[in-house]
Formats: structure tokens, sequence, C-alpha cells
């Protein structure tokens, strides 16, 4: 069963004035995201995994005792991160419900406080990856990073919200200042209706 790149959710010049412009999409999308589907869908055939979800893929071949994930982890996972990330975010930032803020609140002090730790640990992760905010197995709030492509699902979590801090997502709208990516990710492309939604 081969994987399909899904349509964007919105318009590529739709996030253009929220600080992500139709090139970066076009780039991000069309291009990286694209080489992991098909990617991906090569490595995937023939094999265990063919006819498999994109969850059991992720779970069934993450290492964690490994130096460097296999190829088809790397890429059926990127497939799955990207996935979430272009409905994560939308047109014009969306109000937070109430029930996403006041578990914010609970889990961190106050949102301020959950963005202050997510953009730290997105500004600090080396190299490529991501920035998560999870609901762990407890059914806590957490704020974790990855390298590279793995994400929550490797380790039971439930990803809320992710941002992509690979360069290939911010170097065309704001050079190598991934602190102010982050930053107008949070205030100003954050779907934060669909974060709620993943409680």
């Amino acid at each position: 069963m081969a994987f399909d790149l899904p349509d964007l959710p919105y318009a590529h010049d739709a996030l253009a004035g929220n600080g992500m412009s139709k090139e970066t999409l076009e780039f991000h999308h069309d291009i990286h995201h694209k080489a992991y589907v098909d990617n991906g869908n090569k490595l995937l055939s023939g094999t265990e995994w063919d006819g498999k979800s994109m969850e059991e893929i992720i779970t069934g071949t993450y290492d964690s005792s490994a130096v460097a994930q296999s190829g088809l982890f790397n890429n059926i996972s990127q497939l799955w991160n990207h996935n979430q990330f272009w409905e994560m975010m939308g047109p014009g930032s969306s109000a937070m419900p109430g029930a996403l803020e006041s578990a914010l609140t609970e889990s961190f002090g106050s949102v301020d406080a959950f963005k202050d730790a997510f953009k730290a640990a997105g500004a600090g992760q080396f190299g490529s990856g991501w920035a998560w905010l999870v609901k762990d197995t407890e059914g806590s709030l957490k704020v974790t990073k990855t390298e590279n492509g793995v994400n929550p699902l490797c380790f039971g979590q439930t990803a809320l919200l992710g941002c992509d801090v690979w360069e290939h997502s911010y170097y065309i709208d704001f050079r190598n200042k991934r602190p102010a990516y982050l930053d107008n990710f949070l205030e100003n492309l954050v779907n934060w209706e669909n974060v709620a939604s993943r409680m």
C-alpha cells in the first residue's frame, strides 16, 4: 500500500500574511514533503511493513538504541510529521479554546510559560528536528524536542503541537533566525482549535 502526498489544507499563499511565504510552502510541501512520500514508498514496497499504517511502521521500526534510524523509519516518520504540521497551522492564528488554555496553565503555570518552554526546546534542538507539545502516557502535558524525524509516537505520547525546526522550514523567510521563526509560529500560525482537538 503506497502513501500519497496530501494536499495542503489551504492555498500555498494562505499563510503569507502570517510569516510563512508561498515560496516556503512550495519548497517545503511540494518538494521536501513529497520526497519523504516517494522515498518512503520505495523503501516500503515488498517489505513486512507494506500495508501497515504509518503509525505501525513508525513505532515498529523506531530503534531507541540506534545512533541513526533506518531509511524507512526516517521517511515514513517525516511523512507523518508533516501531515500533522500542515494541519496544526492555519491562515490567521485561531483563538485558543478555554479548555486548552486551562490545561496549559495547569501544566506550565501560564500560557506564556508554555510558549517560552516550547521556543526554548525548538531553539535548543541541535541540528535538524522538531519541538513538540505532547500528552504523555499519564495524561500530563509536556514540551519535548526530537532529533531528525523522531516523533512522540516513538515514546507512546500524543502529539498536540509540533514545529519543524529543520532549516528548510524557515530559511527562506527567516534565514538563520530560528528563534524568530518559532516566535512567529506560536503567535501567528498555530491553529489552536486543531491543537485542542488532539487532547
